[in-house]
């Protein structure tokens, strides 16, 4: 204490000398109004970029749960989408399908917790979903633009997916040029993590630059209707008879955050069925 007392006498001068400033401007802005009104409004100012600045930060911490957010909500409105689509075959007169088979789509919100992303290798993405979660081998998986893969394998908490960027062995997806309606299966050749071929569709069926190609509904995995890519080179193939086609892929691999798990609810039932003709 006494030292404090000492240190206020040697720099009473100093002390008495900020003080009387301080008095000083307070008078200052106090009793003149243009001062006044340029300290509020500066004051004012500085506080708002302050506020304006911890709204950002509190923001850009919330992002990875509002993310979570719309990719849950985004899996609620695609359910009701296949659904819709499911109950549509406009090729037939009065056809209405079951509503067991339209809406055995269900897609599961994941987080990708890992992703390998290497040119002409087999690559896999880990989920942070697994068996306790319903999760089972042989589910598709599609980001919120694209095809992405197959389940592999899981354990109780987490999945490994078979990315469509993937060559031992190559996975093929059955796939259809929309505005046309041919069928043929896409395929990565290994060269180029953006691009996939679409192998099996005749030369003499019309295919044009730009068209967009998505699943077809020639298989268990997934629902008909998801994007693949959009045709950007077209040729004839070597044996001249089917077309030579580069897929411009709608999924951009390296930026995955979330995806959807598509657990077709019939799947096993349809593929025993299929076994049983294949035995005889």
């Amino acid at each position: 204490m006494n030292s404090l007392f000492a240190f206020i006498a040697r720099q009473r001068a100093f002390i008495v000398f900020v003080l009387l400033e301080v008095l000083s401007l307070w008078f200052y802005f106090k009793f003149n109004n243009y001062p006044s009104a340029i300290y509020f409004h500066t004051t004012n100012y500085y506080v708002a970029k302050g506020l304006q600045l911890q709204a950002s930060v509190t923001q850009y911490l919330n992002l990875g749960q509002v993310n979570a957010g719309l990719a849950a909500e985004n899996a609620r409105l695609n359910a009701e989408l296949t659904t819709l689509k499911g109950q549509q075959v406009p090729t037939i007169i009065n056809y209405k399908a079951d509503s067991t088979v339209a809406a055995r789509f269900q897609p599961i919100v994941a987080k990708v917790v890992k992703n390998s992303i290497v040119v002409a290798q087999n690559n896999y993405l880990t989920l942070d979903k697994g068996t306790a979660d319903g999760i089972l081998p042989g589910m598709g998986v599609v980001s919120p633009t694209g095809v992405v893969g197959i389940i592999r394998g899981c354990s109780e908490h987490f999945s490994l997916v078979t990315s469509l960027l993937h060559l031992d062995p190559p996975m093929r997806i059955s796939s259809q040029v929309k505005r046309s309606g041919e069928i043929g299966s896409s395929r990565w050749e290994g060269d180029n993590t953006e691009v996939v071929k679409l192998f099996d569709v005749s030369r003499y069926k019309s295919v044009k630059m730009g068209d967009t190609v998505v699943t077809s509904q020639l298989n268990s995995v997934f629902p008909g209707g998801i994007m693949v890519g959009t045709v950007k080179k077209l040729g004839v193939s070597s044996d001249q008879t089917f077309w030579d086609i580069d897929l411009k892929l709608a999924t951009d691999f390296r930026n995955l955050s979330y995806v959807y798990i598509i657990n077709n609810r019939l799947q096993k039932e349809q593929e025993q069925l299929e076994k049983t003709i294949q035995a005889k």
